[in-house]
């Protein structure tokens, strides 16, 4: 054990010897550190229109939907990949075929299912950025439109039957998406 006299001693010293205490760098600058670390829980602005805004701007729309559309197509298509490979497993594969198999499926899938749904993400928020730039409105329109318009313009190079099918869904999706959140905000208190 160490000598107390060299290191300071333990905690047991210093209980034997009230008159010891610990030293405080800060004790007497007089600088109100606590002050400096009291983060405000509300959001701050730099110019009072932004504060009275209750949307998000183009730019973090555009990021939020491409990032949520591809997290949730490369989640959805690495599980189907998963299932897609132990289904066609064989009794004669090894263990090392059976995870190069999960492996190059669900990163086949993942991908491709990602890329899709992010690019659908990305087209929604500029279609429905522009609807709110041009209207100066921000209502429902504007969400059903820019559905309507991304199913349409996503399955524009397959002829104009297929991009109007597609945008009739698209717009029917968000339509029921927009009135699934009135209900919830009507019944279920938040």
């Amino acid at each position: 054990m160490a000598d107390p006299r060299i290191y300071g001693g333990d905690d047991l010293d210093r209980r034997q010897d009230p008159s010891r205490r610990l030293y405080n760098p800060y004790q007497n600058l007089q600088i109100p550190y606590r002050t400096l670390y009291d983060v405000p829980t509300s959001p701050e602005f730099l110019f009072q229109e932004e504060s009275v805004a209750q949307r998000r701007s183009w730019g973090e729309n555009l990021t939020y939907y491409t990032g949520i559309g591809y997290l949730t197509g490369a989640v959805a298509g690495a599980s189907l990949g998963v299932h897609r490979a132990l289904r066609a497993t064989e009794p004669g594969d090894t263990l090392k075929i059976r995870v190069n198999r999960i492996l190059n499926s669900s990163g086949q899938d993942g991908r491709r299912i990602g890329n899709r749904l992010g690019v659908l993400g990305l087209l929604y928020a500029g279609m429905e950025s522009g609807m709110v730039a041009a209207r100066d409105t921000d209502d429902w329109i504007n969400s059903v439109t820019a559905g309507l318009g991304t199913g349409a313009l996503f399955k524009a190079a397959n002829g104009p039957r297929s991009a109007a099918v597609a945008g009739a869904i698209g717009g029917l999706m968000v339509g029921a998406a927009v009135a699934g959140k009135q209900v919830l905000k009507r019944y279920v208190p938040i």
